[in-house]
C-alpha cells in the first residue's frame, strides 16, 4: 500500500498593512479662570425728590426794579447792534442811493455848484454835492450837505458856510470816524504829498496833502486869491469813543473855480452842525420811541403770565430787538455827529 504524498505546502497569505499611524494626540490646554468677580455693592438709595421751590410773589418795588433792568438791557443790547451792525448797513444803502442821484445829476448838468440850485432853492440838508475819492485809503464817498448828525449818517457832509471843494476859498469836510461806515476814520494816516480827489459839478479837483494837525496845532497861512483849500475833520480817539478832533489840510493843486453864493455864514451856522455837536431836534422823535419800547416790555410781561416764556420769547423777541434798534438810531442822533 502506498503512502499518500503530502499536499504542497501553500503560502500564507500576505498580512494586511498596517493603518496610517494616527497623530499622537496631545492633551488640550486647559483654560485658567478667571476668579469671580466681587458681588457688586448695593445701589444706594435715590435721595428723595425735592419739593417744589415756592417762589415769593415780588412786591411792587421789585416789580419795577426788574422792569428797569430789563429795559436797560434791551436798549443796550439794540444800541451795540445799532451802532456796530445796522449802522453800516444803513450807510451803503444811503450811499447807494446818493450815487445813482447824483450820477444822474451829472449827466443832466444839473449838479448844484453853490448853496443853492439850478431853481434858486436852498439845497436840503442830506442832498448830494460831491464825492471824494482818497486812493491811499481806499474811500469813494459821495459828500452831502450839511454837518448834522442826521447828515453824516448819510456820508461825509459839507459845511454850509464854506465853499464847495475845487472852489476859492476854504472848503470844510466833516466825516464820522466809526460809526455809520467811518469814512474819515482812517485820515489821520494821510501823509504830505498825498492826492485826494473830489468831483463836483465844476469837473474833477486834485488836492495835496499838507498835514494832519489837532487841537491846538498852529492853522496853515491863511488862502491866498486864486487858491483853494479843503479840510477834512473827523474825532480822534478810540473806535466809537470821541475824545476830540482831527483836521487834514490839503492844498488845491488844479485851477480853483469862483466860489458860488452862500446864504450861510459862519455866524448863522446852526450849532448841532458844528464839530462833536448832537442834534437836539430829534429828541421828540427819541421819547416817542422809548414810549414805544416802554410799551413792548409791558405787553410782553402780560403775555408771559397769560401764555408762558415759550410762546412770549418766540413772538416777543424780534419785537423787542426791532423797537430796541429804533430807540438806538435815534439816541444816536442825539450823540457827537463825529463819532
Amino acid at each position: 500500500m502506498t503512502a499518500l504524498a503530502d499536499p504542497p505546502a501553500v503560502a500564507p497569505p500576505p498580512a494586511p498593512p498596517a493603518p496610517p499611524a494616527l497623530p499622537e494626540e496631545r492633551p488640550a490646554p486647559t483654560r485658567s479662570r478667571r476668579p469671580p468677580k466681587p458681588p457688586k455693592p448695593p445701589r444706594a438709595p435715590r435721595p428723595p425728590r425735592r419739593p417744589p421751590r415756592v417762589l415769593e410773589p415780588l412786591s411792587p418795588r421789585q416789580r419795577l426794579a426788574r422792569g428797569v433792568v430789563g429795559l436797560l438791557t434791551v436798549f443796550l443790547i439794540g444800541f451795540v447792534l445799532s451802532v456796530v451792525v445796522y449802522s453800516h448797513l444803513a450807510h451803503a444803502i444811503a450811499q447807494n442811493g446818493l450815487r445813482g442821484e447824483y450820477a444822474a445829476q451829472l449827466e443832466e448838468g444839473t449838479a448844484p455848484v453853490s448853496e443853492g440850485t439850478f431853481d434858486d432853492v436852498l439845497l436840503r440838508d442830506g442832498a448830494p454835492v460831491g464825492i471824494i475819492e482818497i486812493p491811499a485809503l481806499g474811500v469813494s464817498e459821495v459828500i452831502v450837505e450839511g454837518t448834522g448828525a442826521g447828515e453824516l449818517k448819510l456820508g461825509p457832509g459839507h459845511r454850509r458856510s464854506t465853499v464847495l471843494p475845487g472852489q476859492e476859498g476854504v472848503s470844510v469836510l466833516m466825516g464820522r470816524a466809526a460809526a455809520y461806515g467811518g469814512p474819515f476814520g482812517g485820515i489821520q494816516q494821510l501823509s504830505p504829498g498825498e492826492k485826494l480827489t473830489v468831483t463836483t459839478g465844476e469837473g474833477e479837483h486834485v488836492y495835496e496833502v499838507i498835514g494832519v494837525r489837532y487841537a491846538g496845532d498852529p492853522a496853515p497861512p491863511a488862502v491866498q486869491p486864486g487858491e483853494g483849500r479843503l479840510v477834512l475833520t473827523t474825532a480822534r480817539g478810540a473806535p466809537y469813543f470821541p475824545q476830540g478832533i482831527a483836521r487834514v489840510d490839503a492844498r488845491l493843486i488844479t485851477e480853483a473855480q469862483p466860489a458860488g453864493p452862500r446864504q450861510t455864514t459862519a455866524l448863522s451856522l446852526p450849532p448841532e452842525h458844528q464839530e462833536l455837536a448832537g442834534d437836539a431836534r430829534h429828541l421828540w422823535q427819541t421819547l416817542f420811541t422809548v414810549q414805544l419800547l416802554v410799551a413792548s416790555l409791558v405787553a410782553a410781561a402780560w403775555s408771559l403770565s397769560r401764555f408762558g416764556r415759550r410762546r412770549t420769547v418766540i413772538v416777543f423777541t424780534p419785537v423787542l430787538l426791532l423797537v430796541a434798534l429804533l430807540v438806538a438810531d435815534q439816541v444816536t442822533l442825539l450823540l457827537p455827529n463825529l463819532l
